[in-house]
Formats: C-alpha cells, structure tokens, sequence
C-alpha cells in the first residue's frame, strides 16, 4: 500500500468525528434557551423631556376680554345762530378749558338787534310807569267821588296792558343779548378739541358742526363680559362695591392701567351670551385716547386655591385640552384637563390634576401615551418666562 492511501484512509475517521461532534453541539443549542431568552432584558430610555410639579397657590382669579376705549364726554360743537364765521381761535388737536373761545361769529347784526330791542324795551317801560302813575291819580278821586268808577276800571286795564308790552320787550332784549353772547362759540367742557371742521370766512347755521371735544381727565373701557363673570361681579358693581378692572393697551406688557368697574347692563344678551360692562380710570397723562383698542381684565369673588401650570404644558387634540402626567414608573399618562384664566402667567387648570403631579412642560411632541419618558424636573414657570435652566436640564438628559 503506498503513502498518500495511507494518508487517506487516516483522515477519513477524522472528518467523521468532527461532522458528529458539530451536529451534537447543533443539537443542543437548538434544544436549550436562547442568550437573548436567557439574560434579563435592560429598561429602554425613553426620550428626554422637561417636567415640573403642579402649582397650588391661593388666587383671585381674573378673566380677560377684548374692548375699546370711550370719552367720558363728548361733545360735537355747533353754532346756536347762523352768521360768518371771522375767526378760529384755537389750534387743532389741543388741550381747552371750559368756556374758552373757540369760534367767533360775525356780531354786527346781533349787535343791532339788541341795540334795537333795548331801545324798545326802555319805550315800552316809560308808558307802563305812566300808565301806573294816571292809575294812582284815578283812584286817589274816586275815592273823592270826583269821577266814576268806570274810568278808574280802565285806568287799571290800560296800566296792565302796558306793563305787559314792558316785560315783553325786556324779554325781547334779553333774547338779543343772548344772541349776541353765542357768536363767541366756547368749549361747553375741558379736554381735547379736534380740528374745525368749518374754517373762517363760511357762513354757518345751527345744523353744522364745527368740531368736536372729548374729555381726557378721566376714560371709560368699555367691554362685552360673559356669564360667568356677570354672576361673579354684577351684584358687586349693582351695590356700589370696588370691582377692580385693569386695562393694557397695544404695544404694552400686562395690565399697567388700574381702575374699577363703574356699570353692568341690566340685561344679558341672549344670543351672545354677552353682558355689556364699562369701567373707568383715571387719564390725568392723557396716554389713553377714545377709540384704541384695549385688553381688558377684570378680579372679583374671594381668593381660592387653584392648581396652575406652564400654559406650553398644554396640548390639543381636536376640541379637548390634554397634558401627560409623568407617573411612579416614568411613563406618560395622558390626562384631559379642563383650563380656567391666566393667573400670574400661569394657566388655571380646574379639573384633570391633583396637587403634586408632574406634568411635561417642554418635549410634549416626543412623548406617546403609556411610552417611558426620561423626565428633568424644573421650576414651573410661565411660558414667558422659560427659564435657560430648562433648556440646560433637557440637554443633559440627550
């Protein structure tokens, strides 16, 4: 037998023994548990978020409305007698007192008239005094039997008549006269006078207006409230008490502008739901003009413990309001809350939390209901006022 059939009959044995031993081992890691099986599988980190606790805090609760601001007076200028217009005599968009000039009228005819009805009335008194001095005289001979009782009768008549045409031209002049005063057209109030809507040289007549003038001292705000805050403050403001009203106007942060509630309709309207409501505040800067839009909110009812949140904790789905609790485990829980006003920045939640819970405030778009979450506590501020300690926090959980 040569070599190489030595060789092959050696090797033979061998690679049967190898192909048994692979199909035993084969057979016993298709039989027993697999690694995956067998080790304990680690907690999947879920995505990291900002979480805060949930505020209860003792409030006076606000409610917040759209409304416009209202002169407390406004009076459109017209002339009370027709004439010329000779001069203007203020300029457009100041400041008047009451009784200052702000027209003048041509007062030659007026000037006439009087003149004329004081030369009537002046007539018309020397023949009522003459008539009373023959009255005197006829009774003084009546009583003398030295002439009949017929002609002190007339006397008498005669005397009445005559003191009557008196008053009458007295009261004729007096008429002139005060003709003559309304040619100078004056500021019935103070406050602030727009522009001449008719210019000197322009014949007028009552009918026209020649300006306009608002007062500036104090403003009202004038707003539509709901229901709700009708049955909060209506018997307040009905019974004289200080309902408190503060108004911010654009370009301005909050409610810089204090007053108090001055009116509440009678009624509510039945297709709103709306209330009319006005309130008033004190303008002695003249910062506020009527007209400008303005953002009202009104306090009122005693202060009661509420539960507040971030308002960016919030979420919407569809016509409901939801934020995710993070619970024991680290897992979101979704919860449907109801929301009340904006206090202090932060938004009232009235039902759907309990005091102590933990609510997402940044993240929410990352988080699934019953999905683990990698939360990072933070103070619970206002979403105006996020804080770069919650923007760190969220970092250091990626």
């Amino acid at each position: 037998m040569t070599t190489s059939s030595t060789l092959r009959l050696s090797i033979r044995p061998m690679v049967a023994a190898l192909g048994l031993a692979g199909l035993a081992a084969f057979s016993l890691t298709a039989c027993g548990p697999s690694a995956s099986q067998a080790a304990p599988s680690a907690p999947m980190a879920g995505p990291p978020v900002t979480a805060a606790v949930v505020v209860e805090r003792s409030i006076d609760e606000t409610q917040e409305f759209s409304g416009r601001l209202e002169a407390v007076d406004r009076v459109d200028i017209r002339a009370r007698v027709g004439g010329f217009i000779n001069s203007v005599d203020f300029k457009p968009g100041s400041l008047v007192n009451k009784g200052d000039v702000l027209f003048v009228i041509d007062t030659r005819p007026f000037q006439a008239e009087a003149n004329r009805a004081e030369a009537a009335a002046v007539s018309s008194r020397a023949k009522a005094d003459l008539a009373k001095i023959e009255l005197a005289r006829s009774e003084k001979l009546v009583a003398d039997k030295a002439i009949a009782q017929r002609e002190v009768d007339s006397a008498t008549s005669s005397y009445k008549q005559l003191d009557a045409d008196a008053k009458a031209a007295q009261a004729s002049l007096e008429t002139a006269r005060l003709n003559l005063a309304y040619t100078k057209v004056t500021a019935p109030i103070s406050g602030r006078v727009s522009k001449a809507e008719i210019t000197a040289g322009n014949l007028v007549d009552p009918t026209a207006i020649l300006t306009s003038v608002v007062s500036t001292k104090n403003i009202y705000a004038t707003f539509d409230g709901d229901e709700a805050t009708y049955v909060r403050v209506a018997k307040q403001a009905h019974d004289g008490k200080a309902v408190a009203v503060n108004v911010g106007l654009v370009g301005e942060e909050g409610f810089p502008h204090q007053g108090k509630l001055e009116f509440v309709d009678n009624q509510l309207d039945s297709h709103t739901g709306s209330v009319r409501m006005r309130a008033t505040f004190d303008n002695a800067d003249g910062s506020m003009a009527p007209g400008l839009f303005a953002r009202v909110q009104i306090s009122g009812g005693a202060a009661a413990n509420a539960l507040l949140i971030a308002d960016r904790a919030v979420g919407t789905d569809q016509s409901r309001k939801f934020v995710f609790v993070v619970d024991a485990k680290g897992m979101a829980e979704y919860r449907s809350v109801t929301l009340g006003p904006i206090v202090g920045g932060l938004r009232v939640v009235r039902t759907g939390l309990k005091p102590g819970e933990k609510v997402v405030i940044d993240g929410l778009q990352r988080v699934r209901p019953g999905a683990p979450i990698t939360a990072a506590t933070v103070p619970m501020v206002a979403s105006n006022d996020v804080k770069d300690g919650a923007k760190v926090a969220v970092a250091e959980t990626k």
